[in-house]
């Protein structure tokens, strides 16, 4: 089995930490780098589910897209919630990494994975990265739909092809409005909304859109909007990253196994239909 230290530096091989955000917490969270890694469980949230299944499985390593701390702190008592994942992840010697932002801009990466699971060809990225000379690596992603499809039928291909979430997927437009080229966005993407528009697709998927946002992007433009749960546009990556884990250690001749959690750890639990009255 490979050392910590050595799957770390495929990991950041495939997800340089210097593509993260100035603002971002990514990296080896806890565990010895000389330890022993056999499994590794990707998920997208560190939270205490997540860490019960890896501790159930006999994971050494967990992945998660999003980080435990993203801002500092000044101790991981088990009296909080995230102190008590540091304690359960230590005392059962299961080694935490976060790949976030500079997952999100790499190529293949976060929104890639979206773009696929919905049925689009890739063409580039939204917002292209300037150091990147192929233009591929970046912010969200351009693709095109084969054949078009009427937004509405979109939509249920979007409903299908992301894991199922109690908020399902919101549609804003015209539901005949022909789809052809499509900007997607995994995690929260209503800050390129501008971008969208400038890159004259015909619907942007992404999630967490604000109503003022939102509100504002159908009154300037026919831009339709499709929002999914966080969680579910983020979630087809962790496919992509173990794969992109199991190349490295048939490569490397590693004896190492990977598993996808499939655990559902969107925050929002139930969605109650409202009857419409005019």
């Amino acid at each position: 089995m490979p050392k910590l230290s050595d799957v770390i530096s495929a990991l950041e091989e495939l997800y340089p930490p210097q593509w993260a955000e100035s603002w971002d917490a990514v990296g080896l969270v806890c565990g010895d780098p000389e330890a022993r890694v056999g499994r590794v469980l990707f998920a997208v949230d560190p939270v205490q589910a997540v860490v019960d299944e890896a501790v159930e499985w006999g994971a050494d390593l967990v992945v998660t897209h999003h980080p435990l701390y993203l801002r500092g702190t000044t101790g991981v008592a088990a009296t909080t919630f995230k102190g008590r994942v540091v304690h359960t992840l230590i005392s059962s010697g299961i080694a935490l990494h976060v790949a976030h932002t500079n997952a999100d801009h790499a190529d293949p990466g976060v929104s890639d994975a979206l773009a696929e699971a919905v049925g689009l060809r890739v063409t580039g990225p939204l917002v292209a990265d300037p150091t990147d000379p192929a233009a591929r690596r970046g912010s969200g992603r351009i693709g095109v739909l084969e054949p078009p499809l009427t937004l509405s039928a979109f939509a249920d291909r979007v409903a299908r092809g992301l894991p199922a979430t109690a908020a399902g997927v919101r549609v804003a437009g015209d539901p005949d409005r022909p789809v052809a080229r499509v900007a997607v966005c995994g995690g929260s993407g209503d800050s390129f909304l501008a971008e969208a528009r400038a890159a004259g697709v015909d619907a942007y998927l992404t999630a967490d859109l604000r109503h003022h946002p939102a509100s504002e992007a159908a009154e300037t433009s026919p831009l339709a909007l499709l929002d999914a749960a966080h969680w579910a546009t983020e979630w087809p990556w962790l496919n992509l990253a173990a794969q992109a884990l199991d190349a490295a250690a048939a490569e490397h001749d590693w004896q190492l196994e990977t598993k996808v959690s499939h655990r559902v750890t969107d925050p929002w639990t139930a969605h109650a239909p409202m009857p419409f009255t005019a």
